[in-house]
């Protein structure tokens, strides 16, 4: 009988299946069954090919940016378009601005005609607004300067009516058109001519054109500067560590973004809770701890209290994807953790200024949510909960301002300082830049260098991460006062803050205006003590006591107790003179009187050894 043939084994082929055609009985050229790798290479092809279009878009936006300065020309148009769209279709605003036209014509013929005939009583006919000292000095009674200012004060005035109250347009296309009018009216004031300047003639005569050759050079030095490759650097009679931020301390811990300085105890007894300060990251930390006789940080030391200070790294590019949440966690929550480790304290007072409070406040509602009540006090310097008016700031933060600074920051990975110190400048241009460009530049007179205008030069720069999320997520969004930011992965709300708070707000603030803060006191349920201090947004802040000029109003508002008007509170609460600093000090101590003997510097067995001298390396950066 015969064998029946051998089998051979089965082989998969490693060739795809070959399909074959409908009604077919096969097919030549079969195509190849897509594989799970085909698919995913295709699909991150297409992402790839997104991508780079959307790179393109992002390589324009930020080459414009830089061109423009960082505005954006199309949010700009665009509220101009609006304005002059519903200027056109409103006959009665365009009789109404004609009437105001003729009406101060009339006012400036009869100041011509006094002033011809020296008649008695020539009076101006138009009194600056009271912040405006471009127009005070008794050179510009003289004419015919004093009808070349009042002349342009009338514009002035009416420039603002043509671009407010105009039907139809919104609220935040007619701030922008009344902001850019404004910009442009206080370029062509007649105080920054030389021809139409009293001040400045006289002074060219008395020196023989001395002034003007001084101020060249002293133009010339600030052109380099500006120039000049790399973060801008202050002052150097005012170098940290040397003559400000001198207060003896150490640094006790060290992050990828934060140091944590401990400054040395003064005193043989402290008080028994910390005290915390989170400053702001748009700048170095050291506007606490300037000078010996201006430093905040020495004043509370000298007071008894046991100090602690975040200094924040100036990022870089690798720091482009540094988020919100990584400040809240490195900064803000790894530093309360060294500073209740090392004191051994239970509890502490913590204190942040401008978003530095901002970041305190997302920190204390989280902490209320989750149970952690480590926080003794919670005080805020000139620091915003609710953005929904935080004053001109918000000119730049529209969606397609921010759009554009997002793109600028993408190229970069951050923000670089010059961008945020010139949006600054914008908002008090007349004061910021024209006013020192005639005192430097037509008058030849160098402004005296101070540690705060020191400081102010030594700007940080921005992770994208990070101030992306802050611009979408509280400018834009107002997420932490609506109860819909959040932070760990769930949402935060301001209201769980139980503990007492301190706010402080400046009469004169331009980038948290006082109204702004005073919405904490909507938001708390709890006691919130409200002090409105003089001065801006620094200035008002490091006020040390002795200042003839400072002065303050200070609100208790308990729980449950009706809320005042802002508008009537200059009204209705008489202003002291003084510091405010022995106000929030006496406030401290009545929250917790108990006194210690100074906690060590560091503390090695827990993992905080000290690692250098105040005021550390990222100061420097």
């Amino acid at each position: 009988m015969a064998r029946p043939a051998a089998r051979t084994s089965a082989r998969v082929s490693p060739r795809p299946t070959r399909l074959t055609g409908c009604g077919t009985g096969g097919d030549s050229n079969p195509r190849p069954v897509p594989t799970v790798a085909d698919t995913q290479s295709a699909d991150d092809a297409k992402l790839q090919v997104e991508e780079s279009f959307r790179r393109l878009d992002r390589r324009v936006h930020a080459r414009l940016g830089a061109v423009t300065g960082g505005v954006s020309t199309f949010a700009m148009s665009m509220a101009c378009a609006d304005w002059a769209g519903h200027l056109s279709i409103s006959p009665g605003k365009q009789l109404e601005l004609v009437w105001k036209a003729a009406r101060k014509w009339q006012r400036m013929n009869a100041t011509l005609f006094r002033t011809i005939t020296g008649s008695d009583g020539a009076d101006p006919c138009i009194e600056p607004l009271p912040h405006d000292r471009r127009f005070s000095a008794p050179e510009w009674v003289r004419p015919p300067f004093n009808l070349i200012y009042q002349s342009f004060l009338l514009t002035q005035q009416w420039w603002h009516n043509a671009t407010t109250g105009v039907p139809g347009v919104s609220r935040q296309s007619e701030r922008l058109v009344e902001f850019a009018s404004r910009q442009w009216l206080d370029m062509l004031s007649p105080s920054n001519f030389l021809a139409t300047n009293p001040q400045v003639l006289d002074r060219t005569l008395a020196t023989g054109g001395a002034n003007l050759v001084r101020g060249l050079g002293f133009w010339a030095e600030d052109a380099a500067r500006a120039m000049a490759p790399g973060p801008a650097r202050p002052h150097p009679e005012f170098r940290p560590g040397e003559t400000v931020a001198v207060t003896p301390g150490k640094v006790v811990y060290r992050n990828r973004l934060m140091e944590l300085i401990q400054y040395e105890a003064q005193s043989e007894t402290v008080r028994s809770v910390p005290i915390l300060i989170v400053p702001a990251w748009i700048m170095k930390y050291y506007i606490l701890a300037l000078s010996p006789d201006n430093s905040f940080v020495r004043w509370l030391v000298s007071e008894g209290f046991t100090v602690f200070c975040i200094s924040w790294k100036n990022p870089g590019p690798e720091d482009r994807d540094v988020g919100l949440e990584d400040y809240l966690q490195l900064g803000v929550m790894e530093a309360l953790d060294a500073v209740t480790a090392i004191t051994g304290a239970e509890k502490a007072h913590m204190l942040g200024y401008c978003l530095g409070g901002t970041l305190l406040s997302i920190a204390a509602a989280a902490m209320a949510r989750d149970g952690d009540d480590r926080i003794e006090t919670m005080t805020l310097l000139a620091g915003q909960v609710d953005f929904s008016e935080a004053g001109e700031l918000t000119l730049f933060t529209s969606d397609a301002q921010v759009a554009l600074v997002e793109d600028m920051m993408w190229e970069a990975g951050y923000l670089d300082q010059r961008r945020m110190a010139g949006a600054f400048n914008m908002l008090r241009s007349q004061d910021l830049v024209w006013s020192r460009a005639i005192r430097e530049y037509l008058l030849g007179e160098r402004s005296d260098p101070s540690d705060i205008a020191a400081w102010s030069q030594d700007a940080t720069r921005m992770p994208y991460r990070m101030h992306s999320e802050y611009l979408r997520r509280l400018f834009i969004g107002d997420q932490l006062s609506e109860g819909r930011f959040e932070a760990g992965g769930k949402a935060v709300f301001v209201p769980d803050i139980r503990v007492p708070v301190f706010a402080v707000a400046t009469e004169h603030d331009h980038i948290a205006p006082w109204q702004s803060v005073w919405k904490l006191t909507y938001l708390l349920h709890g006691d919130v003590s409200f002090l409105l201090a003089s001065g801006g947004h620094n200035t008002g802040i490091v006020a040390a006591p002795g200042n003839p000029h400072a002065h303050f109003r200070l609100i208790e508002h308990e729980s449950g107790a009706a809320h005042d008007d802002p508008d009537g509170i200059m009204a209705s609460v008489p202003a002291k003179g003084g510091s405010w600093w022995p106000v929030w000090s006496e406030w401290l101590v009545r929250t917790s009187p108990e006194t210690r003997t100074p906690p060590p510097t560091g503390c090695p067995d827990r993992g905080y050894p000290v690692i250098g001298e105040a005021p550390g390396t990222y100061v420097f950066g």
